[in-house]
């Protein structure tokens, strides 16, 4: 009773004003009993809620709508009869609305400079796509929401800007690429999308090759911003690049030392904000310190086995086993054996942002991270990320021994196991049965850079040429292995001689080829050397038992 004589007395307070007035009531009693800077997330969900079934059909909850995302961001916001204003320190956005709630213009204004007009922020609003508004705004923000009172804000704006000059004019040197993949992946500064006033300046360096599976292409960003630094560093406030530019005799830029032009110490350094963040072994990590000289922020890195990190989001993935459809239905199963991977080397965590203090450092990270980025599409492409939840089933490891456990279903019989171990940072092994004959192969794959990957077989002769170049035009262990398994199918089988061979002879052959897989390995501690690869390999043949040798038995 008590309950319906409030809901009357609510409705008889209220009735005279409209929703948009009531809604306004009710913006204004939480800011007022909470901090701006701590809005109240179940009132913001549920003003998202009611908002988007209004659709913005006037000013007053266009209005509405435009506060809240700026609050989110952490911007100011406040407004005019027509126009609303998101601010923050060093810009700030200016959208002016049609009295049915529309969006006639929308201007972006930097620190200094005149507002320019947003072809970009204009066509997301008028669609009301506010969640990609948020998004662009959000990337916005971060590029300049630089650390420090007024004075160092001025002071690290005018040398990104410097910084982005610099950047532009290594882009605008001519390369050799002929598609515009090659000028993401090979080209010295990658693909650089050109900085405006709303949006930041974007850095694309890797695009992964499509497969010939379901797999979509993979194309790794980063955002050029700047941050705040524990340790001051030395930062440019002028240009580092002579002009007209110069190139020394193996056709690199030359730069200006920073003692040359005027520049500031500042605690502050520079940033590569990677889009999405790179899972990077520590190896890895550590050699992007050794170029910049500044240490890449550990404190909120979470380390796991590389594997794990990569396989993460597929759905019918464990840590232990991958599964990968293949266009024309054949599945292969890949086994990552935990003990090979738990082990340092192999310890990766997810990287977001890379710090630097010069633009001559640049060039080098990205390559750095383009090796990265080509081992991880190899040992991503074990998996399905858009297959659905396949049905119950486990995989044990007892003594170094796989078996797959019987309650596995819906697998086809003729889907083929493979193995994968690593064998360094940068090169891995596929074990796989030899589908002619009883016996074991190895696959050595080496990464020895983003555009070279080397390839040796043992347990088999076939040419190693042409599973290299398929595996460096196509990135793919199951379109590589599906190209050797059907070519070994239709191969003459091997005489009996042939499938008697003491494999260890292949061993030793390996042995007497001083130019191992690793001879060109970037990182010399993680190479694999001589005795790294001959034991495991002697292991994987001579061994009687193992997963692939018992796949005839699931």
């Amino acid at each position: 009773m008590k309950r319906n004589s409030l809901i009357s007395n609510l409705q008889k307070k209220f009735a005279q004003r409209s929703w948009n007035d009531t809604l306004l009531l009710v913006q204004r009693c939480m800011d007022k009993s909470r901090d701006e800077s701590k809005p109240c997330e179940p009132l913001i969900r549920s003003l998202e809620r009611l908002q988007d079934v209004l659709h913005a059909p006037n000013t007053s909850v266009t209005r509405s709508r435009l506060e809240v995302i700026a609050k989110q961001q952490g911007m100011g916001f406040h407004f005019t009869e027509d126009t609303c204003y998101l601010t923050a320190d060093l810009f700030y956005l200016e959208v002016l609305l049609l009295p049915c709630g529309g969006v006639q213009k929308v201007k972006v204004a930097l620190h200094g400079e005149g507002p320019v007009p947003s072809e970009s922020f204009l066509k997301t609003l008028r669609s009301k796509d506010f969640e990609a508004f948020s998004v662009m705004l959000k990337d916005l923000f971060t590029q300049y929401n630089i650390p420090g009172d007024s004075e160092m804000k001025l002071k690290l704006l005018e040398s990104l800007r410097f910084l982005v000059r610099d950047l532009q004019k290594l882009s605008g040197e001519p390369e050799n690429c002929d598609s515009q993949q090659q000028l993401v992946n090979n080209s010295r500064i990658g693909h650089l999308i050109a900085v405006k006033e709303d949006s930041p300046l974007m850095i694309l360096f890797y695009e992964s090759p499509n497969d010939g599976t379901t797999a979509p292409s993979v194309i790794q960003a980063a955002q050029v911003t700047v941050d705040a630094s524990s340790v001051p560093h030395r930062l440019q406030m002028a240009s580092v690049l002579p002009e007209p530019l110069q190139l020394d005799s193996q056709g690199c830029p030359v730069f200006a030392p920073l003692s040359e032009v005027p520049n500031e110490t500042l605690p502050a350094c520079f940033l590569l904000r990677l889009k999405p963040p790179v899972p990077m072994l520590t190896s890895f990590v550590e050699e992007l310190s050794l170029i910049t000289d500044v240490a890449v922020a550990q404190t909120d890195l979470q380390w796991a086995p590389l594997h794990r990190l990569l396989v993460a989001g597929s759905h019918r993935s464990s840590d232990l086993l991958t599964e990968k459809l293949l266009p024309d239905g054949e599945m292969h199963r890949y086994v990552f054996p935990g003990a090979t991977w738990d082990v340092p080397g192999q310890k990766a965590a997810l990287v977001e942002a890379v710090p630097f203090t010069h633009p001559a450092q640049v060039p080098a990270l990205l390559q750095l991270l383009r090796h990265q980025c080509a081992v991880n599409t190899l040992l991503r492409s074990c998996s399905s990320p858009e297959s659905a939840a396949g049905p119950g089933g486990a995989s044990v490891c007892i003594t170094g021994i796989w078996e797959m456990s019987s309650d596995v279903t819906g697998i086809p019989s003729e889907s083929q196991l493979l193995e994968v171990r690593p064998e360094s940072a940068t090169s891995f092994s596929v074990t796989f049965t030899h589908p002619s004959v009883d016996s074991l192969c190895v696959l050595l794959v080496n990464v020895c850079s983003p555009q070279q990957i080397t390839c040796r077989i043992f347990g088999v002769e076939t040419p190693d040429a042409s599973v290299e170049d398929h595996m460096k035009n196509f990135l793919s262990i199951p379109g590589t292995m599906k190209m050797l398994l059907s070519r070994l199918q239709s191969a003459s089988p091997p005489t009996s001689a042939d499938a008697d061979k003491d494999p260890s002879a292949l061993v030793e052959i390996a042995a007497e080829d001083p130019a191992t897989v690793s001879q060109n390995a970037p990182l010399q501690e993680d190479s694999v050397s001589q005795t790294e690869i001959n034991p495991s390999v002697n292991s994987y043949l001579c061994s009687a038992v193992g997963l692939c040798a018992q796949q005839a038995e699931l």
